[in-house]
């Protein structure tokens, strides 16, 4: 099924989501949090939310937004996603978020669809915002612009100002799922097969949550209310059980990032850049 391309601009209606501190706390366990971070993962400390949570209440807003757009979502690719926060997410609320696909992109092979969310808190005060980039294989060839070049940090040529190594679980993508991305391409290993995979993968935004956990350690002293923006683009597949090593090369108030994993030697996570404040 083709691509709705008259969807382009048109603001979606919001959508509520209401969350614990349980779900904060099974988010972060769902990122690799360990016994060492306790302040996000007992309800005593708040607890503290790590920041790349923001891609869990936008989560059904894009899903609903791909949905309309039409294609087949078993060929969808998740290209990069970029996180604003603006202000510290508390461990629970009732938010809104609205969405609009903001551009769609002719890369020949496939089509890349830019979605923007915007999520405010009960009082309409904005908290954050999302950037979803998702690539359509297959979708591609339907006379579109392709697009501007991809902005982002590239390692400068010397060596990081830290490097995080951290091991995922095998069952890292079945606990990571329930914050709410039920993808089979994660869990089923026929359904991953079918998708093209050679078994199930990890979701790339919970690599994403594994390198954002390495920025707030390693470049906010554990304070995760000084990442203001965190943007990432999914180069490669995970599998669970990889080990994920974060590199960041600090400049001025902004990280260049860049994951790898052990296993394969080859970055997963690219054009990466955190912004961090005080």
């Amino acid at each position: 099924m083709a691509l709705n391309l008259d969807i382009i601009g048109k603001r979606s209606e919001p959508l509520t989501f209401t969350y614990d501190w349980k779900d904060a706390v099974l988010y972060a366990l769902g990122i690799g949090a360990q016994e060492d971070e306790l302040d996000f993962l007992i309800e005593t400390s708040g607890p503290k939310v790590y920041p790349t949570f923001a891609v869990i209440p936008t989560f059904e807003a894009n899903v609903q937004t791909l949905v309309k757009l039409g294609g087949n979502l078993l060929m969808v690719l998740h290209g990069g996603q970029k996180i604003v926060l603006h202000r510290p997410i508390p461990p629970s609320g009732k938010l809104s978020t609205t969405s609009v696909v903001s551009a769609i992109y002719d890369k020949g092979k496939g089509a890349l669809v830019i979605v923007d969310c915007e999520t405010v808190d009960e009082k309409g005060e904005r908290l954050f915002d999302n950037q979803w980039q998702i690539f359509y294989r297959g979708e591609g060839g339907f006379g579109g612009s392709r697009g501007p070049e991809t902005q982002g940090g590239v390692p400068p040529a010397r060596e990081p100002d830290f490097c995080a190594e951290q091991k995922t679980r095998a069952t890292q993508a079945l606990t990571y799922r329930l914050s709410g991305d039920l993808n089979p391409v994660h869990a089923n290993p026929q359904i991953a097969q079918l998708a093209g995979f050679p078994r199930t993968i990890l979701h790339g935004l919970c690599t994403m949550g594994f390198a954002g956990r390495a920025v707030v350690k390693h470049a906010c002293g554990g304070d995760p209310a000084r990442l203001r923006s965190l943007e990432v683009r999914f180069s490669k597949i995970v599998f669970p059980g990889d080990t994920l090593v974060t590199s960041g090369w600090r400049d001025g108030g902004r990280v260049v990032v860049q994951t790898s994993t052990r296993e394969r030697g080859e970055p997963v996570l690219t054009n990466a850049v955190a912004e961090i404040s005080g």
